[in-house]
């Protein structure tokens, strides 16, 4: 049996994905965590052999905690469990040190064949993700991975609300909003908030 580990802040997805391995002759899912720091901690004594990991969980996205799975802990075999399946999402995880990539609408037998071959030291990508990354057509401009602070920020300022209202809503300073606002501006390599709002519309981050 392949001692799996699942990392996903949506605690339906985990309990999804444990229910449609329950009965699987190769797989048995010995642990999960719902925020990435917590998954750092557990992992160093879970004895997991391959983790599933989302790539949105939190303040720590899953491409960062897949690089520092891979540097503490380099016999560790992660795959991206994720809806996003834009190709700078699946290249940086993979980047990242990750031994494929599975969209949450895979199968259980999908889901096996993945984790075994990523047990094995084989690289997999689900059918779906192969098509992302071979076709031209998919090519975009590489989406910036934010905080789930940073998502929040977003959204309101996409409501156009202003720093002083987004900071009473958020119950922080004023300045800590702009920081963010400008860490947004940097990390979608805009000028201004509209031109931000546009590339979030087009990319539905909004």
């Amino acid at each position: 049996m392949i001692r799996v580990f699942i990392i996903d802040d949506h605690p339906m997805v985990i309990e999804g994905v444990k229910s449609l391995l329950a009965d699987s002759a190769i797989v048995q899912i010995i642990g999960y965590a719902t925020d990435a720091y917590v998954a750092l901690e557990a992992l160093k004594s879970a004895d997991a052999e391959v983790v599933l990991a989302d790539i949105n969980i939190g303040d720590l996205n899953g491409i960062e905690l897949c690089g520092m799975l891979k540097k503490s802990m380099p016999g560790l075999k992660i795959l991206g469990l994720s809806t996003f399946k834009e190709r700078s999402y699946i290249t940086r995880m993979l980047e990242a040190g990750a031994s494929g990539y599975l969209l949450k609408n895979a199968s259980k037998e999908e889901l096996e064949e993945g984790i075994a071959a990523a047990w094995r030291g084989r690289m997999y990508m689900s059918a779906e993700v192969s098509e992302v990354l071979t076709s031209p057509a998919a090519r975009l401009s590489p989406l910036p991975m934010l905080t789930a602070r940073e998502k929040e920020v977003l959204s309101l300022i996409a409501e156009g609300m202003t720093n002083q209202e987004i900071a009473a809503q958020l119950f922080v300073s004023p300045l800590t909003v702009d920081s963010h606002r400008k860490n947004l501006l940097a990390k979608f390599e805009v000028k201004n908030t509209a031109q931000m709002v546009k590339v979030a519309l087009e990319h539905r981050l909004l």
